[in-house]
């Protein structure tokens, strides 16, 4: 445990001490600009028969209310000390090393709490979500800010982080935010009070699976034939989908990945709009989980509206999805590109992997017949993969003479992954 100054210590773990056995709430502001409004919120929050406690993440200027955890507290936590926080001369550098050292001091908190939120404008959003993002999914979290009406993605990421609009800034009370921090506390209450689902006892095991649209079939038909032993989630590889999936495997809480749509990868290489990051796949050597992967929609590559497509793609074969959503066909040059991805990732597995590759096609629209059908692209793909994939006793390379979306194919895929579980619990 962080060590705190013995005054704020004994008062702070006496009020834990009377309050717990209520549900409690983390508030968390920077009180040298939010004091009066987080003031506000935690006095709702306890009307409502929860604990609050407040919490400062103000880096330079005198709190405006008194918090029950300081901002040295919070500071203490970062990896290289307090000053790292405190005695930053740029407002920039303070606020990231504060996010940091807040980051820690929720998943290394002394004492429990059922809910977190945290009210600000852009400043205070950047500090206190990347906390949010480090609790548990299903964990209740809830940020109040000036930025909600613009793109969040960077303050959710792959979380469950929810967000509410301040609709007015937060710089006092008035008639608005009366109403809308009122309702933000009721928020962070109910979900606070809220009855823990337990896991039932004889739960079955939980598997990830990734899908796209052009896979459906596939990833359907392996669902109902797991399913009677796993619960199969499902996530869509649109980018936020494996950015949520990979951190769900490395969470602990997995038991296996049915990786089969790595359509994310062919954007990040070529330059879609549907990239996970190059960061994709590196569950493989975090983990230790079963894997069966393949090359799901790797046909395709994903943009929004047609005449959004980049102006250097404007020439290549494109099919209209719908809409908004465009897609292009990748060419044996890029395909290749992608191989060496996947390849440097499956290489590194420390897990049982088996990598399916779909003879007959990538996915609905790689079929024979159908638009982006390219043999010769595919066969540069397998290839390639062939070539670079080191396989050994537990990573090993099949051939599955079918489109991705045939029965055979999910029976192959099924059957590799419960091969898999029987190897690893034999002795």
């Amino acid at each position: 445990m962080v060590a705190a100054s013995a005054a704020v210590a004994a008062a702070f773990y006496a009020y834990i001490k009377g309050a717990r056995r209520r549900r409690t709430v983390l508030a968390v502001a920077t009180l040298d600009s939010k004091g009066e409004e987080l003031a506000f919120v935690s006095e709702r929050i306890r009307r409502l028969g929860c604990a609050c406690v407040i919490v400062d993440v103000s880096c330079k200027d005198a709190p405006m209310a008194a918090p029950d955890v300081t901002r040295e507290e919070v500071a203490a936590y970062h990896p290289d000390g307090a000053a790292k926080v405190l005695s930053a001369s740029d407002r920039g550098e303070a606020v990231t090393a504060m996010a940091a050292a807040l980051s820690q001091f929720v998943t290394k908190c002394p004492f429990a709490f059922d809910a977190m939120i945290g009210i600000g404008g852009s400043g205070g959003t950047a500090l206190i979500t990347p906390a949010m993002q480090a609790l548990p999914v299903g964990f209740p979290k809830l940020m109040v800010t000036t930025m909600a009406s613009g793109d969040v993605s960077g303050y959710v990421g792959c979380s469950d982080v929810t967000v509410m609009p301040s609709v007015v800034d937060v710089a006092g009370i008035n008639a608005i935010s009366t109403s809308v921090l009122s309702n933000a506390a009721a928020a962070a209450a109910g979900m606070a009070l809220q009855p823990k689902k337990a896991v039932a006892a004889g739960a079955k095991p939980m598997l990830a699976m990734s899908m796209f649209g052009v896979t459906t079939p596939c990833c359907d038909a392996v669902r109902k034939a797991l399913e009677a032993q796993y619960e199969v989630l499902t996530f869509h590889a649109t980018g936020a989908g494996g950015k949520a999936m990979e951190k769900l495997a490395t969470s602990g809480v997995l038991a296996g990945v049915l990786d089969l749509t790595t359509t994310e990868v062919a954007d990040e290489v070529v330059g879609g709009v549907l990239t996970a990051g190059p960061e994709r796949l590196d569950m493989l050597a975090a983990t230790a989980l079963p894997a069966v992967v393949s090359v799901g929609a790797l046909d395709m590559v994903n943009f929004g509206a047609a005449e959004s497509v980049p102006a250097q793609f404007k020439a290549r074969k494109l099919h209209v999805h719908n809409a908004q959503v465009t897609l292009m066909r990748t060419t044996a040059e890029e395909l290749r590109k992608i191989a060496g991805f996947l390849a440097a990732k499956l290489n590194k597995s420390t897990g049982p992997l088996t990598l399916l590759l779909p003879g007959g096609g990538l996915s609905l629209i790689d079929a024979p017949g159908m638009p982006f059908h390219d043999a010769d692209a595919m066969e540069a793909l397998f290839d390639e993969l062939t070539k670079l994939v080191v396989q050994t006793p537990s990573r090993v390379v099949r051939r599955v003479a079918a489109n991705i979306n045939d029965a055979t194919f999910a029976e192959a895929a099924a059957s590799a992954f419960v091969e898999m579980m029987a190897m690893a619990k034999a002795p």
